[in-house]
């Protein structure tokens, strides 16, 4: 199994990540699968590097500033780690660097896999210490818990190996690689399965690391709560 985190200057946020990632490694080892978590600095000019060579992860340094080519470069030194003689036993999961994923996040894609997704878009939620006392009520008017909506987060986002590969993996793009890729596999006739189960918690900034992304959601919907 392979775990990808692409990081752009997060030194405020990413040992939050990583040890969320810890405990779900954790579970997943214990249920006995192997899984190689790589994260991808790139074009850090922060501690970053420093936070990351704190945890037992594989680290990968480019300067691309294009969190596609980020992610992409992530699943290849991954697979290239895993050295995997069927791409369709191989689980890629990915998340960003300014979230944490729960301690069942990949048991649960385990799970969903095993069962004959091919995709899984989990959910996200913003931290709400981020938000507006109202944003953060609205959010949880709006949100509803066993109604998955199915978007594409990068930050919660599971691809079946070989679905991967056929579609082509993320373009080297500034932002929307998740979408992109998601998009492929779908032409595909990947089974696209959509979960909160494992939901993911993400940073509720306005300003984030590209220019649409999560962040521009969340800024979108905060301004009626200025």
């Amino acid at each position: 199994m392979a775990v990808v985190v692409p990081v752009h200057d997060e030194q405020e946020l990413l040992a939050r990540c990583l040890t969320s990632l810890t405990a779900a490694v954790g579970a997943a080892e214990r249920a006995g699968v192997r899984v190689e978590v790589v994260t991808v600095l790139d074009a850090c000019t922060d501690r970053s590097a420093a936070i990351a060579d704190g945890f037992d992860v594989t680290v990968v340094e480019v300067s691309a500033a294009r969190v596609g080519a980020a992610r992409r470069a992530g699943v290849a030194e991954a697979l290239r780690l895993l050295d995997p003689v069927d791409l369709g036993d191989v689980w890629i999961a990915n998340t960003d660097a300014d979230s944490a994923v729960p301690a069942n996040w990949l048991t649960h894609q385990l799970t969903l896999m095993r069962a004959g997704s091919d995709v899984v878009l989990g959910t996200v939620r913003p931290d709400f210490a981020d938000l507006a006392p109202a944003h953060a009520a609205y959010w949880r008017a709006t949100h509803h818990r066993g109604r998955p909506p199915g978007n594409t987060h990068g930050a919660n986002l599971g691809v079946r190996g070989s679905v991967y590969r056929a579609a082509g993996g993320f373009t080297e793009v500034p932002e929307h690689e998740d979408v992109r890729l998601v998009e492929a596999a779908r032409a595909l006739g990947a089974v696209v399965t959509a979960s909160d189960v494992a939901e993911v918690l993400t940073s509720g900034r306005v300003e984030g690391r590209t220019p649409g992304g999560y962040a521009a959601f969340v800024r979108a919907t905060a301004a009626q709560f200025a």
